[in-house]
């Protein structure tokens, strides 16, 4: 046998299969009929995909069943439409969690982002509920913004109740070094949405992959945390192309759209691994050490960040309203019918 086969067969592999060779590879939607194809090892969702799936005929069941446990559990409208928003997370979370053999992450409410408390009570609801239904929290991450209250209810989620959680929404560097310090178990870095920050501010609207600043700050978190061996690992969310995919092969988990895993496994282009422990431990980078004082400051220095994470927090708020809308609708026409 030539010396050059193993290149050429690898060279015939799809670039989704070289991938995941170096890197966990996660499928970022609600639509679960979209996932078995790809064999993603984990899934995420969040609010504005929950509400895109909730649309489709073929989800009209979870959405139905979700809306008469909300009625079951009684109280006043609000509370009912709050229970049922609950329940239909942690369903397609369940139907998520037949298709893929390891974790779901489930979002705890946006507009709870500045209230440390009522992020934890939530995360514990949600989780209940997927316990209720026989699924063990090991199976699950808990989503929440990463704000300094959701830093700290995630820190407390982690240390006082065992339970998993996805800091999303993760911009600045600020953000990254107290996630790893609130010892969470994994962050949601933004790739796609720091490109477009950066297309819509600067001259500047076209990027290489290694160029990319959503890819150059994933690498810099990957390293950082590397480096140190923080136990918190790093997941590359957000992504607008394969480039900047294929520029982090190694990160520890890449959470990708379905449309994106369909071109990665249509592309036969070669793949190679971008992130290591062993690069990142030769990186010129000093420990840092951020309380709230400093974290607030340093966060609060990266326009980017600070315009972006708000922005996050707004649009996920908002297509939680149009979610609860539609249950309300839903709602009164089962009862008008009872």
């Amino acid at each position: 046998m030539s010396s050059g086969s193993p290149d050429k067969r690898r060279k015939m592999e799809s670039a989704l299969n070289q991938l995941k060779k170096f890197t966990v590879v996660v499928a970022d939607t609600g639509d679960f009929h979209a996932i078995d194809e790809y064999k993603p090892q984990d899934a995420t969702t969040n609010p504005s995909l929950i509400l895109a799936a909730a649309k489709m005929p073929a989800y009209q069941s979870l959405l139905d069943q979700a809306i008469k446990y909300g009625i079951a559990k009684g109280g006043a409208e609000e509370e009912q439409v709050a229970h049922t928003m609950d329940k239909l997370f942690v369903s397609f979370g369940l139907e998520i969690l037949k298709k893929v053999p390891g974790r779901v992450s489930t979002e705890v409410d946006a507009r709870l982002s500045f209230d440390k408390d009522e992020m934890v009570a939530r995360a514990l609801k949600l989780i209940a509920l997927y316990e209720e239904a026989g699924i063990s929290k090991e199976r699950v991450l808990i989503k929440l913004s990463s704000t300094w209250e959701g830093i700290q209810a995630g820190k407390e989620l982690e240390e006082k109740h065992g339970v998993h959680c996805n800091m999303t929404l993760l911009f600045s560097f600020a953000q990254a070094v107290a996630c790893a310090e609130a010892k969470v178990t994994l962050i949601s870095p933004f790739v796609g949405r720091i490109l477009d920050w950066h297309k819509e501010n600067t001259d500047r609207k076209t990027f290489e992959p290694h160029e990319d600043p959503g890819v150059i700050s994933v690498t810099k978190i990957y390293n950082y945390y590397k480096k140190f061996g923080y136990s918190t690992v790093v997941m590359g969310a957000s992504f607008r192309n394969t480039g900047e995919v294929k520029a982090l092969a190694g990160c520890d988990l890449l959470t990708i759209s379905p449309g994106l895993l369909a071109e990665l496994s249509q592309d036969h282009s070669s793949v190679t691994e971008a992130l290591s422990v062993e690069k990142a431990k030769a990186c010129d980078l000093e420990k840092v050490h951020l309380g709230e004082k400093d974290f607030r400051w340093q966060h609060n220095e990266d326009r980017m960040a600070v315009e972006k994470l708000s922005d996050g927090i707004r649009k996920f708020a908002a297509d939680a309203i149009k979610l609860e809308a539609m249950i309300k609708e839903k709602m009164l026409s089962v009862k008008n019918g009872q």
